[in-house]
């Protein structure tokens, strides 16, 4: 029964990417469970015993591009029924501004940096061919935004900006920490920094929970699940560095969630 539910979902790509959505979701918890326990091997937890290193700015630059690529070959070589839709152009041009920025702008701005592991590089990649493919798909093919109110299109839509905002913020004062040949970690402080450890994370998950608001899919709110699982878990990794290596670290800062986690 399995083998036949899954030989239609071939067959029939909404159901497939029905499918694909429930599989991030699932992957999401075993994400927590995971990582609750070991931290990705990339940036400062980079180690050995994980494959082979790759310079970061070329593995941030080479894992993000096939979340550029697949809506754009689906685009140019697929039937897109959804593609003149404003709100499908809209919803997909916002996707592709935060990959434009993650791919072509972000890697070329770190400064030092450790390398990216390959188990972790392979990982990335694997997931932006999956969900580049699921978001952009979905959004050119499938998606019928009759079903969502203006106001929570817009709602949805000011979410994004904010947390994309945040996010590029948090990532300016995490460069800016040091200065010439400085190697040596330190606080940051200002923005969203005075609230929570992991502010550039946190403004990553308001941006993918922004977008599954206005898209209201089943891969906008898997995309935001396995975000908020992934990126969470990195946020309390690094909460805990941090509390571990400065003695003078803000008590009332938290990890994620302002005021609350």
């Amino acid at each position: 029964m399995m083998f036949g539910y899954l030989q239609n979902a071939w067959q029939d790509e909404a159901r497939f990417m029905n499918l694909l959505s429930y599989t991030f979701i699932v992957l999401s918890v075993f994400v927590v469970c995971i990582l609750g326990y070991v931290s990705a091997p990339y940036g400062r937890y980079s180690r050995p015993g994980w494959g082979p290193l790759i310079p970061v700015r070329l593995a941030w630059f080479l894992q993000e591009l096939p979340s550029l690529l697949m809506p754009l070959y689906i685009l140019c070589f697929t039937e897109c029924p959804r593609a003149g839709e404003w709100k499908n152009k809209v919803a997909l041009g916002l996707f592709i501004f935060h990959y434009i920025q993650r791919t072509f702008i972000f890697p070329f701005l770190i400064r030092g940096g450790k390398p990216t592991s390959l188990a972790a590089f392979v990982s990335a990649v694997m997931f932006c061919v999956a969900n580049g493919y699921l978001q952009g798909g979905y959004l050119l093919k499938f998606a019928d935004f009759q079903n969502v109110c203006d106001a929570q299109f817009y709602a949805g839509l000011l979410l994004f900006l904010s947390g994309f905002a945040i996010n590029i913020h948090s990532d300016h004062i995490l460069r800016n920490l040091r200065r010439g040949s400085e190697t040596e970690y330190k606080i940051p402080h200002g923005g969203m920094f005075e609230y929570v450890s992991g502010a550039n994370f946190f403004g990553e998950i308001l941006e993918w929970f922004g977008f599954a608001i206005m898209n209201n899919t089943l891969p906008a709110f898997a995309f935001f699940v396995f975000t908020l699982c992934n990126t969470g878990q990195r946020a309390c990794h690094h909460h805990r560095w941090y509390q571990k290596k400065f003695e003078d670290y803000p008590k009332k800062r938290k990890a994620l969630i302002p005021f609350l986690l």
